[in-house]
This record gives structure tokens, C-alpha cells and sequence, in this order.
């Protein structure tokens, strides 16, 4: 488990919780929940466990931005994705959450993966709420908590 996230970059954020797959750091003030992903490949049913977590953070009011550092990530599972892009992202919105920065791996391929599972998510549930949410890629936190 290597952290890919300095020091220096949450120096303001305080760590919420930490499992074996991910990190979580919360900063109210600034009104953000950052998820490092701290593995190669996370199951689903741990992704699922992790990102119930951070709901149950989310929900305690607030929050307005989701920071996911993907950059430990070296498998790509479509499942997963779709469970968080439909599901997770639309609960999150109800609570506020509509401002997400992501940061991926640098491999060019992880990028080529994410945009076609997206376009495949955005053909199959053409109801989604992609419009309603402000998303962007970043390259590190510092990028993605100042946009």
C-alpha cells in the first residue's frame, strides 16, 4: 500500500477513515471528501463497503465536492464503475455532492478503458445524471481541490 497523495497537498484535511483499500480524508471547511484508492484492483464488494463509508460521511451534510485518486489502480472492472457512476454518484447528489475530480492512473490505456466504459454507461441508462454533476480530471490533488 503506497499512498500517492503527499503530505503537503492535505495538510488541511484530517483522515476520516482507513480500510485496507482505501483512504479517506475529510475538510469541511472546504466542503471536500477525498477517496485514495491505496491497491492495484479493489473487489466490488469492498468498493461497495468503502463507498458506503464514505455515504455515511457524505450524508452527515456539507459536503459539496468528491475527490477520487484512482492513481494506485492498474485493473480496470466495469462493474464496478457502473455501480459507482449510476448508483453511488446519484444518492450523492441528493446529499449535495455534485463536484467530482478524478485523478487516474498515468498509463494511457486506464484512460482509453474509462472513456469507452463511460460511453457504454451513458448509451445503456440514458436517464443518468451526468448533466447535473461538475466532472473533471485532474493530475494531482492540489489540481483537483483548487478547481
Amino acid at each position: 500500500m503506497n499512498s500517492t497523495i503527499n503530505s503537503s497537498e492535505i495538510q488541511d484535511f484530517v483522515v476520516a477513515f482507513e480500510q485496507r483499500y482505501a483512504r479517506v480524508w475529510v475538510n469541511r471547511d472546504k466542503k471536500t471528501v477525498i477517496c485514495e484508492l491505496l491497491t492495484d484492483y479493489v473487489p466490488i464488494e469492498d468498493f461497495k463497503i468503502a463507498f458506503g463509508q464514505i455515504g455515511e460521511i457524505v450524508k452527515t451534510g456539507g459536503f459539496e465536492k468528491f475527490i477520487f485518486d484512482k492513481r494506485a489502480l492498474r485493473a480496470f472492472h466495469q462493474p464496478t464503475m457502473e455501480w459507482y457512476f449510476i448508483h453511488w454518484k446519484k444518492e450523492m447528489l441528493e446529499y449535495g455532492v455534485k463536484t467530482h475530480r478524478k485523478i487516474l492512473p498515468a498509463e494511457k490505456w486506464f484512460e482509453k478503458m474509462v472513456q469507452i466504459a463511460k460511453n457504454q454507461i451513458l448509451q445503456t441508462y440514458p436517464d443518468n445524471i451526468i448533466n447535473q454533476l461538475d466532472i473533471k480530471y485532474c493530475d494531482t490533488i492540489d489540481e483537483a481541490i483548487s478547481m
